[in-house]
């Protein structure tokens, strides 16, 4: 028994480690041969002892170390305006990694966005709207976080320039 959890843990790695995209639970699961939740508990095993393992709305992703340039910016829009401002940043080659909004109970609440591309952009925005919930943005009259990863200093540069000309970006006076 231990030798086949073994061996799973080595192959949820492997898998990992050569998949470009995002693998779910569930797809780990079925090529494993074993339940979303042992797929679950391995990923938190894996992460126990030093993977580097990045949950996201459309599966695990090891971290593999790129080089990136990485900027946490300070936006304001609404609810109607969040593919808007997402395909701002994806349009000019960056990724918008997650949403971090301010809440008076819990403080910092951080929430995975792992958008790359326009498609993942609409897949997200149909998400919220079939399962009707709520962004976290809402909890904080539009005002969020994004932390946004790009390949190159130029690309960065576009993607504040169309926040900042949409009216999206808060920069400071």
């Amino acid at each position: 028994m231990k030798e086949f959890r073994e061996e799973r843990l080595k192959k949820v790695i492997q898998i990992l480690e050569r998949s470009q995209e995002p693998i779910s639970g569930s797809r780990l699961a079925q090529d494993l041969g074993v339940s979303r939740q042992v797929i679950v508990q391995d990923i938190a095993y894996l992460k126990s002892i030093g993977y580097d393992f990045i949950s996201t709305p459309r599966g695990y992703v090891l971290s593999k170390g790129r080089s990136k340039i990485s900027k946490l910016v300070a936006v304001k829009h609404g609810t109607d305006e969040i593919m808007e401002e997402l395909m701002c940043v994806v349009k000019n080659g960056g990724r918008v990694v997650d949403v971090i909004v301010e809440h008076p109970i819990y403080g910092e609440i951080r929430g995975m966005v792992d958008v790359s591309s326009e498609e993942d952009v609409i897949k997200f925005v149909n998400l919220m709207k079939m399962t009707k919930t709520e962004p976290l943005l809402a909890l904080s009259e539009g005002v969020h976080l994004h932390t946004i990863e790009t390949h190159d200093r130029e690309s960065l540069e576009k993607i504040l320039h169309e926040l900042r000309k949409k009216g999206f970006l808060i920069e400071e006076e």
